[in-house]
């Protein structure tokens, strides 16, 4: 019997109870009816955030990143392909540290960009510096 998982919606942030087995079968959110999985990381604010860390079921790895870095611009388009490899096993979510100054000082974000896996509600592994997708997937699957 497949286990049931809750999923947050990324667009209107409604948990979702999906079988396990339908995660990468074009599940849908039953309030919006929009795709619970789109292959694209999500840009969430410190409340959104909170709720998928709280609620989701899936691990998340999350990108902490500002526009005025360098390396975080030339990395966003390898975290965008680690999504597409990525989902529907975790999400991908990324943070702007400049507009979630509160959340990245209580995870304490030093540097960035920062790459950090939760489980469960709680940081399993961090990473600093920038990667390619490759490095980003394989350092993501070995997280878990």
């Amino acid at each position: 019997m497949p286990q049931d998982l809750h999923v947050v919606c990324p667009s209107c942030d409604a948990v979702n109870r999906i079988p396990s087995s339908r995660l990468g079968g074009g599940a849908k959110c039953g309030k919006c009816h929009g795709p619970l999985f789109a292959g694209m990381p999500l840009a969430l604010d410190e409340a959104r955030f909170a709720r998928h860390l709280a609620r989701s079921d899936l691990p998340l790895l999350v990108d902490f990143w500002a526009p005025w870095c360098g390396p975080c611009r030339m990395m966003a388009p390898a975290f965008e392909s680690a999504a597409a490899k990525l989902e529907p096993a975790m999400r991908l979510i990324k943070i702007n540290t400049e507009e979630a100054q509160n959340l990245s000082g209580r995870l304490g974000i030093r540097s960035i960009p920062t790459l950090a896996l939760f489980r469960g509600g709680a940081e399993v592994a961090r990473q600093a510096g920038a990667m390619d997708a490759n490095g980003i997937v394989a350092w993501a699957r070995r997280g878990l």
